[in-house]
């Protein structure tokens, strides 16, 4: 389909091929000027990406529905233009050509023009993202696609020069104006591909789930690990955390070591390198080379919050300190950096400060050492100064390449010692280096990233036992039920004591797993009981029983519904939902919620092996149904104690609940004996007779 439509494309709209789209990598603003000159319609959103394009000469427009009736009766073709806050080529794009008083004229005058934040609308950008996959071949931001005024998309790309891009919007004029006919029989065309590519897997059959697909996709996925710098074989190198939170428990079923040996260089290499601020903590979104070195420097909640949840599992199985430390590091950041008052967390931090991506974190040696003087000696074999480190115009990316026992013996320190310096270093540089212009930050609140956070928080707390990492996630947690929920409505995104956009299904998705997670570590039946309300509002609202599949949006404002079915930096809200209606189908006996669960994962298995990345969160799924799963369910007065005994053993594949009092959540019910605490080992729904100690308990699962 996609070389079919490709190929009408050259047919039919020639002229628009401009040149080679460029995939956009995700850095910040610069520091523009403001044209206080202009004032568009943008000046009153709340989104940080939306308010940067309030003051250009463009006559922007938001994405709501006014708007769109008010493209349509203007009959012009409609310009969507898609970035987010932290996109270094978004910004580029701004500088050299929407701030351009010549281009800006041009596309005020034939297009109705509309920005959107891809963050605050990712139902739009998956749309036109598709358009832009089919048409070239490629996507990334700047996203710019040229729609009909019902919105089909004609034509669509990323990053233009302005001496291409103020061609491209002439060609596009001259020939709306005389092929008219042409673009429209076309963007219908494309229209039924994006809906076709749609249908392509909702209309699978499911099939019966086969452990033997694990192990398939596991051994067949090994060919594109990159054993020495961790990660996959290619540059540049993406986290990808849930595929190691799927790798991770899959070894509970595995005893082949290179799965452990690949984990742990993957966790290394990355904590060791420069995507990692070492100094800071909080990891980039990717590094544009090999071996973790060059971050595109932008920090993003979702990365940070998933990669919690890695280091903090990884850490409970084999208690490397390296991990401790960089959950440590992690959650520093986040508490000094990405904290809003109201409790909950911003979306991201930008890649530039005064016009240069990562000039806020790069070092000169020579300003190492003015700032360091006597500890300027560790700190240059510690962080590799002008080695490894050094980058371009004499910069240094602070990292890694030796590990604690091998400066130690070079210096001649303990490892208390080696950490105290470390800690010294860190903290000098810090001081410093908060002295200089910092990143833009993104400061709206994510309904679903922050459901990410409050998760990789409760999972760094069940690892460290750190309670004020628990209470970070319940206050957070908190903050979004009082806020961003009102009985069936969900609220997308909130900043200034202001909730905007209704919730699509990653919201939904992401504040149930964040709400049962909580539950699991407070037995606060609350938590429980609004995942099982909210998981019932998302069947009624975005389930398609004839498809099987959850769409991602509720409504159908949109030219087509999508539903969202491959995993990637973020997993599928497919997939999560499928976690979640399993989990709750145990929890409260609901057979249909673990029915459909089941029929999830059937409808994918087929595609898992072919393509093991886009389907880790699937697998996870997959292991707990397929495989050995366990509730071990703690009841009675002393139900905490020894729950927080059980978790010190690393058992992944298991769902630990407890309860101090009588409950009538069915997982408890008629469980609870006033005079001992009792523990009970199930598995998938069937308990063998309760136990009164966490060795016997353990005994049953080993």
């Amino acid at each position: 389909m996609q070389l079919c439509l490709h190929h009408m494309m050259k047919n039919y709209l020639l002229f628009l091929i401009s040149i080679i789209s460029v995939i956009s990598s995700c850095g910040q603003k610069n520091d523009n000027n403001t044209m206080s000159d202009y004032t568009n319609q943008l000046i009153n959103e709340t989104s940080p990406y939306l308010l940067q394009h309030a003051h250009n000469p463009v006559d922007w427009h938001a994405w709501n529905p006014d708007n769109l009736l008010e493209a349509k009766k203007l009959n012009k073709p409609i310009l969507i233009s898609i970035g987010y806050s932290s996109c270094h080529w978004c910004h580029v794009m701004e500088h050299e050509s929407f701030e351009d008083e010549e281009v800006a004229k041009y596309m005020n005058e034939h297009f109705y023009c509309i920005k959107v934040d891809r963050e605050e609308r990712p139902d739009v950008d998956q749309i036109y993202m598709t358009a832009a996959n089919i048409i070239t071949g490629r996507g990334g931001w700047p996203l710019n696609c040229f729609a009909l005024p019902n919105g089909e998309p004609f034509h669509a790309g990323t990053y233009y020069p302005r001496k291409d891009w103020l061609r491209l919007l002439r060609n596009i004029s001259d020939q709306y104006q005389s092929n008219f006919n042409k673009i429209e029989e076309y963007a219908k065309k494309l229209t039924r591909g994006i809906q076709m590519q749609e249908t392509a897997i909702s209309d699978q059959t499911a099939q019966k789930l086969d452990a033997n697909v694990l192990d398939d996709l596991v051994e067949g996925w090994k060919k594109n690990w990159d054993y020495k710098n961790g990660g996959m074989n290619r540059t540049p190198k993406f986290p990808m955390p849930s595929n190691y939170d799927f790798l991770i428990s899959y070894t509970q079923h595995s005893s082949d070591n290179t799965i452990d040996e690949f984990i742990d260089i993957t966790l290394t290499k990355m904590a060791y390198g420069g995507i990692f601020d070492q100094i800071g903590g909080g990891f980039s979104r990717y590094s544009v080379d090999g071996i973790w070195k060059v971050p595109h420097f932008e920090k993003m909640l979702y990365d940070n919050a998933q990669l919690l949840t890695v280091y903090a599992k990884a850490y409970k199985k084999s208690k490397n300190p390296l991990y401790l430390t960089t959950i440590h590091k992690i959650i520093d950041w986040l508490e000094r950096e990405m904290l809003d008052n109201s409790g909950l967390f911003y979306a991201a931090l930008d890649a530039d400060s005064e016009g240069e991506e990562g000039k806020y974190y790069v070092w000169k040696s020579e300003e190492l050492k003015e700032v360091l003087k006597a500890d300027y000696n560790l700190a240059e074999t510690y962080y590799e100064v002008d080695k490894k480190a050094l980058w371009e115009n004499q910069n240094n990316i602070l990292l890694r390449d030796k590990d604690d026992a091998q400066i130690e013996r070079e210096f001649q320190l303990t490892s208390q010692e080696l950490a105290q310096k470390i800690s010294q270093i860190n903290q000098k540089l810090l001081q410093y280096r908060s002295k200089r212009i910092p990143p833009g930050l993104d400061d709206k609140c994510l309904t679903s990233w922050n459901g990410l956070i409050i998760s990789g928080l409760i999972d760094a707390y069940k690892s460290t036992e750190n309670e004020h990492y628990k209470n970070l996630a319940i206050n957070a947690l908190d903050k979004i039920l009082t806020t961003q929920l009102d009985k069936k409505e969900l609220w997308h995104s909130y900043k200034n004591s202001h909730s905007t956009i209704p919730g699509m299904l990653e919201d939904y998705a992401f504040l149930i797993k964040a709400c049962t997670d909580a539950y699991t570590v407070t037995s606060n039946e609350k938590y429980l009981t609004t995942a099982h309300h909210l998981t019932k509002v998302v069947l009624e609202k975005f389930y398609d029983s004839e498809k099987e599949f959850f769409y991602f949006n509720e409504t159908n404002e949109l030219i087509v519904r999508t539903t969202e079915v491959h995993d990637n930096v973020i997993p599928a809200t497919n997939s999560v939902m499928a976690h979640n209606l399993w989990q709750l189908g145990l929890i409260y006996g609901n057979s249909r919620f673990m029915e459909i669960a089941e029929t999830l994962v059937g409808k994918v298995q087929s595609n898992m092996v072919s393509f093991p990345s886009g389907h880790s969160n699937w697998a996870k799924t997959h292991l707990a149904i397929s495989k050995p799963y366990y509730e071990v369910v703690i009841v009675g007065k002393n139900a905490e104690q020894e729950a927080l005994k059980f978790r010190k053993s690393f058992h992944p594949n298991t769902l630990v609940l407890y309860s101090n009092s009588e409950s009538d959540i069915p997982i408890f019910k008629n469980r609870y004996q006033d005079k001992e605490t009792l523990i009970y080992v199930c598995e998938k729904g069937i308990c063998k007779l309760p136990v009164k100690t966490i060795a016997e308990a353990l005994k049953l699962i080993q």
